[in-house]
């Protein structure tokens, strides 16, 4: 986002405030880092999809799946748990970034955000996924770093787990609902074979 607002003769943001932008879809995203005086419905399309151009180019340069979750994905794949992805990311970033970061291990559905799905902490795609996979929500470990997933679970009545090393606080998560917190990835597994 900062290399397109350079283009258009923006100032760019610090890379930690990117943490606070992120999470709730991509024109949230972009309201978020224009200047206040040039959020119009046309610049909005406008600045997202240049960003979205910028971001296909360069999304892999310095992505990779935090340490310790591709050995916990593993060990879910071996207790024979399915697995979903719902992000706010546009689809087609959601769907290629687990083809190519995550290759190895199965998930039963990956949704990302599109023209027929609102977006979270909207419950939609949540419940859908439960209902797809035949689960009821409340047998749903919902894990995620932002307040948006907490919503999310809390909506959609499945059991909040909030992870630490991501992109949010404890308190932060705690105050969105968060019902267990966790420092690293194998942390979740007891969570697991306690059944919450």
């Amino acid at each position: 986002m900062n290399s397109t607002l350079i283009r258009f003769g923006f100032a760019p943001h610090p890379t930690d405030s990117y943490r606070y932008f992120v999470g709730n879809g991509n024109e949230h995203f972009v309201r978020c880092v224009l200047p206040e005086n040039h959020l119009n419905e046309q610049n909005i399309n406008k600045y997202m999809t240049a960003m979205q151009d910028e971001y296909s180019k360069h999304w892999a340069d310095n992505t990779k799946p935090y340490p310790g979750v591709p050995e916990l994905l593993s060990a879910i794949e071996k207790l024979n748990i399915p697995k979903a992805v719902l992000s706010n990311k546009p689809d087609c970033f959601t769907q290629i970034m687990v083809e190519k970061l995550l290759a190895d291990f199965s998930f039963q559905i990956v949704r990302g955000a599109g023209p027929s799905l609102p977006p979270k902490p909207h419950p939609d795609g949540a419940l859908e996924i439960a209902k797809e996979l035949s689960i009821p929500p409340e047998d749903f470990l919902y894990v995620g770093d932002t307040n948006t997933d907490m919503r999310t679970a809390c909506a959609a009545g499945m059991y909040p787990v909030g992870v630490l090393w991501g992109f949010r606080d404890a308190d932060e998560l705690l105050e969105s609902g968060a019902k267990c917190l966790v420092e690293k990835p194998q942390d979740i597994l007891p969570i697991l074979d306690n059944g919450k």
